[in-house]
């Protein structure tokens, strides 16, 4: 390590406050709609029905909501950078701290790197015969040359962003938000105008099985309010507004997700949605009986691509920053931007991720979704357990915003949001309706065995650093005196 990277006086070591309620709101709600609505609603409907896979988002909504609750009262007591990390470590110490950390960021990695293969995915529905120059095959997909660079231009183009400050990733947020919201006003005039309720049956397919296998997506779908603790330290806003806009995300993209399954089905009838290669953009051109506006939609796509690309990467930076600042990961990913005062080495080190997932091709879309899904609710799990054992041990905390209010209700909250993560990750498993095949597993396992190469190797073992927060780790020492 260079003397420059390594002589912290030299370089900040705080984040900027630059962002304002609504560049927080845009990166919680960008964050969660995504792609996975562009390319999986037709397979939600397939599998589930019109009202079975709306009755799955709307059931996802509300755990999430329930989590979201616990997150919020969370965010506005501890405002700090790196969100989960600190909320664990005040109340489970060093060790709880970096596992359920390490997941988030899993959650988080596994969708850069998702949003990295759809990006060149979604480019080649607008431009067909992209790829050029066979390079290999993987899953029965014949990955090319073209093909994985556009991935990897986009991959270099949104870290390049995030490396120059927040606000800048804000902005482009912003926009693309925008954009998103004009286009989903367009589904609903369409639908509205040229849909047919005939097209969404059915509305239930037969059995359970169908409504799970949406649900297990759900944390995939709904990954991303938790970006906006993950950038509380860079938030201009009362710790309290941080805490409400968690939950205001979560609504709202609950809402976005309901609308998109009701717009689609609307459309088409349910085999031709089937059939359809991109099925929620087919049926966009074919409530407007044009070509050219299912392209539109997939510009839509490409939007959400990098709003959650975007916010993901900015949550992900943020929370290995945060690690590294608490000596749970190597100082080197703790280094800041001497100019723009972002965690750079951070940002390259997922970015560099991203740019390599394209070359493994598109069949990694569905592995990437499984893959990450567990590890998210690992972290929500703990975050659960977090908010309850602060509850019950640090009583006077200062909330400035207190869930249920003071009494039991807070508590009702916490252990709904335990029981509920705890169910949801059961589903995951061998036997269960919508357990995972092998592939997703082993990037799971691939991601543990490199955490716990950290959790092992770090110099001093896992505790916190010099340069953790100390407003979140005096309780910490407290205890062990």
């Amino acid at each position: 390590m260079s003397k420059d990277l390594a002589d912290s006086s030299a370089a900040p070591t705080t984040l900027a406050k630059t962002l304002g309620n609504w560049d927080a709101l845009a990166l919680g709600f960008g964050a969660m709609i995504g792609f996975g609505w562009v390319v999986l609603t037709g397979g939600w409907l397939d599998s589930a029905g019109t009202m079975g896979a709306i009755c799955a988002m709307l059931a996802g909504g509300a755990i999430m909501a329930i989590v979201g609750l616990t997150y919020a009262e969370l965010t506005a007591a501890m405002p700090k950078a790196g969100g989960e990390h600190n909320f664990i470590l005040r109340a489970l110490g060093a060790r709880p701290s970096f596992i359920g950390s390490w997941g988030i960021i899993g959650g988080y990695v596994t969708i850069v790197a998702f949003e990295a293969v759809a990006f060149p995915r979604t480019v080649e529905y607008i431009f067909p015969g992209m790829s050029k120059i066979p390079l290999w095959t993987v899953a029965g997909f014949e990955v090319n040359l073209t093909w994985a660079l556009v991935g990897v231009a986009a991959g270099v183009l949104v870290t390049w962003i995030n490396i120059r400050g927040v606000k800048q990733a804000g902005v482009v947020q912003t926009f693309t938000v925008l954009f998103l919201m004009l286009i989903g006003l367009l589904m609903i005039f369409g639908s509205v105008t040229s849909g047919s309720a005939q097209n969404m049956e059915p509305f239930f397919t037969p059995g359970m099985s169908g409504f799970f296998a949406v649900l297990v997506a759900v944390p995939f779908l709904f990954i991303g309010f938790d970006v906006i603790p993950q950038s509380a330290e860079e938030v201009n806003i009362p710790a309290k507004q941080i805490g409400k806009l968690v939950v205001i995300s979560v609504v709202l993209a609950t809402l976005w997700y309901v609308m998109v399954v009701l717009t689609t089905s609307s459309a088409m009838p349910a085999d031709q949605l089937a059939s359809a290669d991109i099925a929620t953009a087919d049926a966009f051109g074919a409530l407007f009986g044009s070509d050219i506006m299912a392209k539109v939609l997939i510009a839509g796509g490409l939007a959400g691509i990098l709003t959650s690309w975007n916010s993901l990467l900015l949550g992900a930076s943020r929370l290995v920053f945060s690690m590294a600042r608490g000596g749970m990961l190597p100082a080197w990913f703790g280094k800041l931007h001497p100019k723009y005062q972002t965690p750079a080495n951070a940002l390259y080190f997922i970015g560099g991720i991203s740019v390599i997932a394209p070359f493994f091709g598109a069949e990694m879309l569905g592995w990437l979704v499984d893959s990450g899904a567990p590890s998210i609710i690992i972290a929500y799990f703990m975050i659960s357990g977090t908010f309850l054992i602060l509850r019950r041990r640090e009583p006077a905390m200062d909330r400035p915003l207190r869930v249920a209010g003071k009494g039991r209700g807070g508590e009702v909250i916490g252990y709904a949001s335990v029981i509920l993560t705890a169910a949801l990750f059961l589903l995951y498993m061998p036997g269960m309706p919508a357990s995972l095949s092998w592939e997703p597993w082993l990037i799971f396992a691939a991601w543990w065995v490199l955490g716990a190469v950290f959790f092992v190797k770090v110099p001093g073992g896992i505790k916190p650093g010099p340069d953790a927060d100390e407003e979140v780790i005096a309780p910490v020492r407290a205890r062990k005196r």
